[in-house]
């Protein structure tokens, strides 16, 4: 890493917020399985969980906190001494413990959720932070719901927090209501008017609801936030958090706009994907930045040709600088015939233009009508193209070593096509989900930042 860029701390919170997602709630050995893949990710913390919310929960984060010890190891707690005692509990065994206290501050959860004043919610912050604080030196305090936050009342909340103790101040977007504009502006003003603000660290987390939590994240780094707030795959409530893979290498393939470090090691994206997905049962959609199956793939024949002369023409990064082994050319009508031609020489084929002419314009009447033309479509089709009956130029005949492998994908291109099974986003089925991942009712309360 670069001694001249500033370092941004990666606070992932897959296992707290993330599993919030409905659908997404993992039991404790999952939970420590993901807490090992998001320390070898180089995550700086891991917000284990929320201790309060359950005796599963406290036991999950009081795991972690045991064997986890590189990484600064958060629970989340209310403002109230129940949950920040609890917090504690479950994290004091830890090599670098955090309490995470939040409160809302925005007039209307002061006024329909909480029904406190705002000089109530000033003294219940600082008191939180203050008990906090007394148990556990490293104190992150998060105004739940800032963006819709007077702009003064909340310097006013900080200040308080401040002198209470807390080290790090996280400006939680709760609701993915903010702009990026917006939110660059509200950093800068923290920065700029609210006491001892120098002597911490501002983090930035954003939700998705608008489909600008990354966009929101990246602009409060700029406005200054050195924490980001973030979960593998996008996933948390509603429609998610910032994605940890995005706003990352965003960073590393932009330098000149976004020139920070962080210690994530991104060869090790794809495999804390791949596991997330696993655990949870829930695939990444497809069109996914980074973690998606067709991040790397490439069907027009446009794009093929280009990536097959230099990947660089349709590629901004390698897949292997996040953990994907390689690109994958998809053959469907969009196609053209040097990727068609390509992987003909991969099953064992070669042909020369004018053979090649004729497999192509039968292989774009195929892929018209069932979409992506897999291998032993391929190879069925050129059997059929260049049998004896037909003017066609031969083919030559597939090189020795792989005649096995064609014969066994000729073989099970007879076999009736089974169900498709569930997939991760690489197309590796998934485990059949099993019942302690269905999704369950949560109180109120359990909703975090």
């Amino acid at each position: 890493m670069s001694a001249e860029r500033p370092r941004i701390t990666i606070f992932d919170t897959t296992l707290r917020d993330g599993e919030q997602s409905p659908g997404c709630s993992m039991n404790q050995q999952e939970k420590l399985r993901l807490a090992h893949q998001l320390d070898r990710l180089g995550a700086d913390v891991i917000e284990a969980g929320f201790p309060i919310a359950s005796d599963g929960d406290f036991e999950s984060v009081q795991a972690i906190a045991a064997v986890v010890r590189r990484p600064i190891i958060a629970g989340l707690a209310r403002a109230c001494q129940a949950d920040i005692e609890r917090a504690w509990e479950a994290l004091k065994e830890a090599a670098r413990p955090r309490i995470h206290v939040f409160l809302a501050t925005s007039d209307i959860h002061l006024q329909y959720k909480l029904r406190i004043t705002r000089d109530q919610c000033v003294a219940q912050a600082r008191d939180a932070v203050r008990l906090a604080k007394s148990l556990c030196n490293d104190v992150e305090f998060s105004p739940e719901d800032a963006t819709r936050t007077d702009p003064d009342f909340l310097c006013r909340v900080l200040d308080a927090v401040i002198e209470a103790g807390a080290t790090t101040l996280n400006i939680p977007d709760t609701v993915g209501y903010t702009t990026p504009s917006e939110f660059g502006a509200l950093i800068t003003t923290i920065r700029q008017r609210v006491q001892g603000i120098e002597n911490v660290v501002i983090s930035a987390h954003c939700h998705n609801d608008l489909g600008m939590a990354v966009a929101n994240a990246l602009a409060a780094v700029n406005a200054g936030a050195r924490q980001v707030e973030c979960t593998i795959n996008g996933i948390g409530e509603r429609a998610g958090n910032a994605s940890l893979e995005e706003v990352v290498m965003a960073m590393r393939v932009r330098p000149d706009q976004y020139p920070y470090d962080t210690a994530v090691v991104s060869e090790q994206i794809f495999a804390a994907s791949q596991m997330l997905s696993e655990i949870t049962g829930v695939p990444v959609q497809p069109n996914k930045a980074i973690t998606g199956r067709n991040a790397f793939a490439h069907e027009a024949g446009i794009h093929q040709d280009g990536v097959l002369k230099n990947p660089l023409t349709y590629e901004i990064m390698t897949p292997r600088s996040v953990g994907v082994p390689d690109s994958k050319l998809v053959l469907g009508k969009h196609s053209g015939r040097h990727a068609l031609g390509i992987r003909c020489e991969q099953l064992g084929y070669q042909f020369d233009r004018r053979a090649l002419d004729d497999v192509y314009r039968r292989f774009v009447r195929l892929a018209d009508k069932i979409k992506h033309v897999e291998d032993h479509h391929l190879l069925e089709l050129i059997r059929d193209t260049h049998k004896p009956s037909t003017s066609a130029t031969p083919l030559i005949e597939p090189i020795p070593q792989i005649k096995a492998m064609v014969a066994a994908q000729e073989s099970e291109a007879a076999k009736p096509l089974p169900a498709v099974p569930q997939t991760n986003p690489f197309g590796a089925p998934l485990p059949v989900h099993s019942d302690h991942h269905e999704q369950t009712q949560q109180e109120d309360y359990l909703w975090g930042v």
